[in-house]
C-alpha cells in the first residue's frame, strides 16, 4: 500500500497519477490501434462502425468504473483510517457485486445489440459491421467489468501502478493480434472485435494472478467471496451517481453520435477519429481527477483537512499546464494526426474542423475533472450527477440540434456546442466546490 498523506503533496498527486496516466493511454490504444488498422484497412464505411461502437465501449467502462468508484473512495478513506478489516470486507464485496453485474450486462449487451444498431440510425452500409462489432464487444463485458474492478481497488490501496503493467502488454498483443485478425486471416471487422476481447481478458487474468501473489493479505477469495450489504449501500451511494453521471455522459455522446450519423458515413469516420484524439489528449485531466478522489478521501480519513485543499490547487495546476501544452501541439498538427486515421480527403477535411474548434477549450474541461475528483474524494457524488445533466443533455445536446438542423452550420454545429457544456460543468461544480470548502474551514 503507498501512503499518500505524508510527503510534498504535488510530488505525491504526480507520482500517483502518472500510472493512472500511462495505464489509460494503454487502454486507448486498444480503440485506437481498432480505427487505424480498420480504417486503412477496411475502408470508411468500417470505420465508422467502430467508431459508432465506441461510444457502447464507453457506456461499459462508465458502468464498471462508475460502480466501482465508491468502492475505491471508501478503501481509501479505510487505508487512512487504518481499519484493515473494513478494507477486506469491501475488496470481498466489490467484487462479487462487479462479477454479478457484469454477468447480467453481457447476456442483455448480445441480445439488444440489433435493437441499438436501428435505434441510433446507422446508415445502411454500416449497420451488419456495427452489429457484429457490438455483440463481440458485449461479450466482452466480463473481463471489462472485472479488471477495471480489481483497478480501482488497487487504487484504494494506493498502488497505480501495477494495473500499468498489463495493460501495456494487453494494448501490444491488441495490435499484434489486430493485425493477424483482420489483416492476416481477413476476419474483417469480427477480427478487430475479438482481438480487443481477448486482449482485455489477458489484462484482467493477468492483474488478478498479480494481486493474488503480491497482496496475500488482500488476495481475492474466489470460492469463499462473501458480500457486506451495509458497505455495498455505502459504496452504492458513491458509486451509483457517479456511474449514472458516466452514462447520462454516454447516452449524451450517444445522441450527439445520432445527429452525427444523418450527415453520412463521412462524418461518421472523421467524428470517429476525432473522438479518439480527444479521449488521448483529455487523458492527463481525467487521470489526474480519479488520482485527487484517492488522494482526498485517505487525506481525509487521517483528517488532513488542509492536505486535501493543497492537492486541489496541485491537481489544477497541473492540469492546465499539461492541457495547454497538448493544445498547442495537437490544433497546428490536425492534418497530419487525421492523415494516421484516413486517406480521404474529405474525412480529413472534416476532422481538422473539429479539432481547431474543440481543443481551444481543453483548458475548461481540465478544470471540471478536477472539481470531479475532489468533490468524490468527500463523498459528495450528487452534484457532479446533476452537473452532467445540466452540461450535457440540457446546454450542450440541445445548442448542437439547434444549430446542426437549423443553422448554416451543419455538422460544425454539433463541434461549436462542445465548449458550452463544459463552461456550464464547470460553472455548476464550482458552487458545491466552494459549498464543501465551507463546510470543512473549521476543520485542521
Amino acid at each position: 500500500m503507498k501512503d499518500l498523506t505524508t510527503g510534498n503533496v504535488s510530488k505525491t498527486l504526480f507520482f500517483f497519477a502518472l500510472p493512472i496516466l500511462i495505464g489509460n493511454i494503454f487502454q486507448q490504444c486498444y480503440n485506437i490501434a481498432d480505427s487505424i488498422i480498420v480504417g486503412k484497412i477496411l475502408g470508411t464505411q468500417a470505420l465508422a462502425a467502430v467508431g459508432f461502437c465506441f461510444q457502447f465501449h464507453l457506456i461499459l467502462i462508465a458502468l464498471s468504473m462508475g460502480l466501482t468508484l465508491g468502492i475505491s473512495i471508501l478503501i481509501s478513506r479505510f487505508v487512512g483510517e487504518k481499519d484493515i478489516s473494513q478494507i477486506r470486507s469491501m475488496i470481498d464485496t466489490g467484487f462479487l457485486f462487479s462479477l454479478l453485474l457484469s454477468i447480467a450486462v453481457t447476456i442483455a449487451g448480445i441480445i439488444v445489440s440489433p435493437l441499438l444498431v436501428r435505434l441510433f440510425a446507422v446508415p445502411q452500409d454500416t449497420c451488419l459491421m456495427a452489429a457484429t462489432y457490438l455483440r463481440i464487444l458485449f461479450a466482452g463485458s466480463i473481463p471489462i467489468f472485472l479488471f477495471n474492478t480489481l483497478t480501482n481497488i488497487l487504487r484504494g490501496l494506493g498502488d497505480s501502478k501495477r494495473p500499468v503493467y498489463f495493460l501495456a502488454a494487453a494494448s501490444i498483443l491488441n495490435i499484434g493480434l489486430d493485425l493477424l485478425f483482420v489483416k492476416a486471416m481477413s476476419l474483417g471487422i469480427s477480427g478487430a472485435a475479438l482481438a480487443t476481447l481477448l486482449s482485455q481478458l489477458f489484462s484482467f487474468v493477468g492483474v488478478l494472478i498479480s494481486m493474488q501473489k503480491n497482496y496475500p493479505d488482500y488476495k481475492i477469495r474466489i470460492v469463499h467471496l462473501t458480500l457486506d450489504g451495509a458497505l455495498l449501500k455505502s459504496a452504492l451511494r458513491i458509486g451509483v451517481p457517479s456511474m449514472i453521471q458516466q452514462l447520462l455522459r454516454s447516452i449524451g455522446f450517444l445522441s450527439l453520435q445520432g445527429m452525427v450519423n444523418s450527415f453520412g458515413s463521412s462524418v461518421m469516420a472523421a467524428y470517429t477519429a476525432v473522438q479518439k484524439i480527444d479521449s488521448f489528449a483529455l487523458l492527463p485531466n481525467l487521470n489526474l481527477g480519479q488520482a485527487l478522489s484517492n488522494f482526498t478521501a485517505q487525506n481525509r480519513g487521517a483528517k488532513l483537512i488542509k492536505r486535501t485543499r493543497q492537492g486541489f490547487r496541485s491537481g489544477l495546476i497541473m492540469g492546465w499546464c499539461i492541457t495547454i501544452a497538448i493544445s498547442c501541439i495537437v490544433i497546428p498538427l490536425a492534418p497530419q494526426i487525421m492523415g494516421c486515421f484516413s486517406s480521404n480527403e474529405e474525412v480529413i477535411a472534416i476532422g481538422v474542423g473539429y479539432i481547431r474548434i474543440v481543443s481551444t477549450f481543453y483548458f475548461v474541461e481540465t478544470a471540471m475533472q478536477i472539481l470531479n475528483g475532489f468533490l468524490l474524494g468527500y463523498e459528495k457524488p450528487f452534484m457532479p450527477m446533476i452537473s452532467t445533466i445540466v452540461s450535457l443533455l440540457l446546454v450542450q445536446v440541445p445548442i448542437a440540434y439547434f444549430l446542426s438542423k437549423y443553422t448554416g452550420f451543419t455538422y460544425t454545429g454539433i463541434w461549436i456546442a462542445a465548449p458550452f457544456g463544459w463552461g456550464s460543468g464547470v460553472a455548476i461544480r464550482l458552487f458545491y466546490f466552494f459549498k464543501t470548502l465551507r463546510e470543512t474551514k473549521t476543520q485542521p
